[in-house]
């Protein structure tokens, strides 16, 4: 496969911290970057329009939810990912391994690939590596993960090198799959909190040169240092041309260990989740706008907050919770996702001025005062 349209630059580092540029075939992604997370093709509460507004760069889609409903063929009638939803820049599409986790009460797991019911009607669904990678070339979008097996943390020490082992063998068939010359496949480096098994699965995955590799399995239970631990150790194994990518790790200060550990690109759903549920991120930290304390509250969210939820006081804001107002949700996860967005310039910032350690620091100590 071709990797003609993709190329990351490693512009600059700050210790660990990376400073890059990704390009796609829908445009640059400047790293270290955060992805807001579009499960179903849109980005939970956001008109597209909004999305744009935070200042993201890349979003994300899932191939399970997109396969289910409304089915990979008529996105593709409808003009792939990009033309569907409305978002004319880059796009990275989950490939099914997460929900084959999330699932495992339903799941079935062989050499082959997973047999799990579908959570909307209880219908038989089977994923293969091939299936995975079928779908996202119909969905159209710019990276395909590669579909993984993602085990609980703790667990067996065979159970995670089995899956470890399964989760190369898959990806090499990902690889196979292929027949797009515009979408690039990133590799996920599974093995726990084994070091030893990180390492080698990073190495064996580095031996079929993908365009990008992920580093997945990670906040699925286990205390944030044991994560650390794990980048501490996988990073520096991965090639240092590449992006880097931690799946599915979101609160503030993980994004900062991350990108202080070398990694690149980031997604969660905590921004959009959280602010559904009243609690906004901010330099002071985190508020809970439910709290009784706001109800008088004039000041706005933050003196940073976009324009729209700036116009608004605290109080008004929590006043539409209690209410049960839709517009409640809708401003906090426009505050959340523009919070992520400024931290990640905040941190290409520092990197090119050779100041990252000082802007961490600075952002742990300021997070230490919120209603948390």
């Amino acid at each position: 496969m071709s990797e003609r349209p993709f190329r990351y630059d490693l512009l600059q580092q700050s210790g660990q911290a990376r400073r890059g540029v990704f390009h796609t075939p829908h445009g640059l992604v400047q790293t270290p970057a955060f992805m807001p997370v579009g499960t179903q093709g849109t980005v939970k509460g956001l008109e597209i329009g909004l999305v744009r507004e935070t200042g993201a760069e890349m979003i994300l889609g899932n191939t399970y939810h997109l396969s289910l409903r409304p089915g990979e063929q008529i996105v593709r009638e409808l003009g792939g990912l990009h033309e569907f939803s409305g978002w004319r820049g880059p796009i990275l599409t989950d490939s099914g391994g997460f929900q084959i986790f999330s699932l495992a009460q339903m799941a079935k797991i062989t050499e082959e690939g997973a047999v799990f019911r579908s959570h909307i009607d209880g219908s038989k669904v089977s994923l293969s590596p091939e299936r995975s990678i079928e779908i996202q070339e119909a969905l159209g979008s710019d990276v395909a993960m590669v579909l993984d097996h993602v085990v609980a943390l703790p667990n067996e020490a065979d159970v995670i090198r089995q899956a470890c082992d399964r989760s190369i063998r898959w990806a090499a068939r990902c690889q196979q799959a292929a027949t797009r010359d515009d979408q690039a496949q990133f590799a996920i480096v599974q093995g726990g909190l084994d070091e030893k098994l990180r390492i080698y699965c990073a190495e064996e995955l580095g031996k079929l040169e993908f365009p990008g590799y992920a580093i997945g399995g990670l906040s699925v239970g286990e205390p944030p240092p044991e994560m650390y631990r794990i980048l501490d150790v996988t990073c520096p194994v991965l090639p240092t041309d590449r992006p880097r990518y931690l799946m599915g790790v979101g609160r503030p200060e993980d994004l900062l260990e991350g990108v202080r550990r070398g990694v690149d690109l980031f997604d969660c759903v905590m921004p959009t989740r959280n602010g559904r549920n009243a609690l906004a991120f901010t330099d002071e930290g985190t508020l809970r706008l439910r709290n009784a304390k706001y109800q008088t509250d004039k000041r706005p969210i933050s003196p940073t907050s976009p324009e729209r939820v700036r116009q608004h006081s605290r109080g008004y804001i929590r006043h539409l919770f209690m209410a049960k107002e839709m517009l409640g949700p809708i401003l906090l996860t426009l505050q959340n996702l523009a919070y992520y967005q400024q931290l990640m310039a905040g941190a290409r910032q520092a990197i090119e001025e050779d100041r990252f350690e000082a802007f961490y620091e600075q952002k742990m100590n300021s997070w230490r005062n919120g209603d948390e």
